[in-house]
């Protein structure tokens, strides 16, 4: 239930982005310092403490990781500002084709015929998805935004996997701070921070990014994670596109043609049942 109720809150995220009025470099560094303060007063409150030895052995990696995470939330919130919810989510759940395909590389694992199947039929659903094939390179941006967003998630899932003898609510600490840190300077140049309107509606949404979004949903999936197989956490997650394309489809009116959603299908299918493992006699 903690797993599917993190999902859920994250398939919302889209909708709320497209509600605030700021730069996504802006609400980017809202969540992670929002985030990160959340994170640290359950862990307060829990009377956790970080561990400082684990956290030393693999700092560098760390800020590098929690560096692209910030970056990756970057691109994804532009992708919802130049193309639908829908489209911009399905994006950025081709980051487990990336995967497959880059684990050969640097872990020297094997594509499986299944994998590599699934791989491609969640690239052409990805095709479909786009509405290229009909409409030509229309939003074209915002995808291109979307599987950038989807390479760098990736690149975090796979660095978090060379990561040694650290826990799983130290490594999302120690990340969120890590992309505050580089995200932070980015705002500051980049941003005219003085010509932003901090209305209350504005403030509340970023609040809620920060808290609901980001550290109640991460609360939740990692007590989530700790209860159930990795396989049945994986095949959860799945929650999360889907609930992003039917509030798409409902909240935001966003067209999504009959291709699109076989598209969508094909993603989702296609990557559920990459992460099914068969069942041996």
């Amino acid at each position: 239930m903690q797993i599917i109720l993190s999902m859920l809150i994250f398939g919302t995220i889209g909708v709320f982005r497209r509600w605030i009025p700021y730069p996504s470099s802006v609400v980017a560094l809202a969540r992670s310092v929002i985030g990160l303060a959340f994170l640290l007063l359950v862990r307060a409150a829990k009377h956790e403490r970080v561990d400082r030895a684990a956290v030393k052995r693999n700092l560098w990696k760390l800020l590098l990781l929690g560096a692209m995470m910030g970056i990756n939330w970057i691109f994804l919130f532009e992708a919802y500002n130049y193309t639908s919810v829908a489209a911009a989510t399905m994006c950025y759940y081709m980051a487990p084709v990336f995967i497959i395909l880059l684990s050969p590389i640097v872990f020297g694992e094997k594509i499986t015929l299944r994998k590599g199947i699934c791989a491609a039929v969640a690239v052409f659903g990805m095709v479909l998805v786009s509405d290229v094939l009909t409409s030509g390179l229309h939003g074209a941006k915002g995808l291109l935004f979307g599987l950038i967003a989807a390479a760098l998630y990736a690149a975090v899932v796979i660095g978090n996997r060379t990561l040694k003898d650290i826990s799983a609510e130290d490594r999302t600490v120690m990340q969120f701070a890590g992309a505050a840190a580089v995200m932070l300077p980015y705002v500051l140049l980049t941003v005219d921070l003085p010509a932003l309107e901090p209305t209350p509606s504005a403030l509340l949404l970023l609040l809620l990014v920060g808290v609901v979004h980001t550290g109640i949903a991460y609360v939740l999936y990692f007590g989530g994670i700790a209860c159930v197989p990795a396989q049945t956490a994986a095949l959860l997650s799945y929650i999360d596109p889907v609930v992003a394309v039917i509030l798409s489809l409902t909240i935001l009116k966003e067209p999504m043609s009959q291709t699109a959603m076989l598209g969508a299908v094909l993603v989702i299918g296609a990557m559920i049942v990459s992460e099914i493992t068969p069942q041996k006699d």
